[in-house]
């Protein structure tokens, strides 16, 4: 099956239902420069939602329950996954050998002069770097990107571009976002922060583990074509 006829399979199954926004939405031809972005949260969120990943459906994972927000918009890219390859880079860069992927679709932070007022919508982004984040032992980046044509960002080709304050900010959320107050354990820890090049091999690295771990998707979806017709 090829790669067209595997997505007009998606895209005929999105008649009856709605595609599932990790699996039946496009990462784009133009990947890793400008990419498909599904958003789950806003910088105005006080909850956290998550994409419920056997269901496709936004849900609520938790409150927020301290004033930390996300300064960016927040998703995550179609058709990817940190797996072997992409914990084998951070490994390479951390000197840490132990590392594994998060097995979840990799992160992506899209900044915007614009409003956005609600997640659960998908964007064209253009990765500019990175943050390099361990979460106890799992590789679990972010890319950085900022939404495709938005005036304000658009000349920033990379992170070296952006303000170290935007940075520092960004590293902050993501730094203490999952601890309490008082708390001494820290549960993360960002080692790097990587430039456009790097985001778009992380990119391409986690392409490849989504197709390893999710390739027989195309042989299932054959068969449930096969029927449906």
């Amino acid at each position: 099956m090829t790669d067209q006829e595997f997505f007009s399979l998606w895209q005929n199954l999105g008649f009856p239902c709605k595609s599932h926004p990790w699996h039946g939405v496009e990462i784009g031809k133009e990947s890793p420069e400008c990419l498909t972005a599904y958003i789950e949260i806003v910088p105005t969120d006080s909850v956290k939602y998550e994409l419920d990943k056997k269901s496709g459906h936004l849900r609520i994972d938790r409150p927020q329950r301290y004033s930390n927000v996300c300064p960016t918009l927040y998703g995550l890219i179609p058709q990817t996954y940190c797996g072997q390859t992409v914990a084998e880079l951070s490994a390479q860069q951390t000197n840490r050998p132990g590392l594994i992927g998060d097995q979840d679709p990799l992160d992506i932070c899209v900044l915007t002069e614009k409003t956005i007022t609600h997640g659960d919508i998908l964007l064209e982004a253009v990765p500019i770097g990175g943050l390099r984040m361990i979460d106890e032992d799992e590789a679990d980046d972010k890319i950085v990107a900022i939404l495709k044509g938005d005036a304000m960002h658009e000349r920033w080709t990379d992170i070296k571009d952006c303000p170290v304050s935007f940075v520092e900010r960004l590293m902050h959320y993501f730094l203490t976002y999952k601890d309490a107050p008082g708390s001494t354990k820290k549960n993360c820890e960002i080692t790097h922060v990587y430039g456009r090049d790097e985001a778009h091999e992380v990119i391409r690295r986690s392409q490849a583990d989504y197709a390893a771990k999710f390739g027989q998707l195309q042989s299932q979806l054959t068969t449930l074509g096969t029927t449906l017709n």
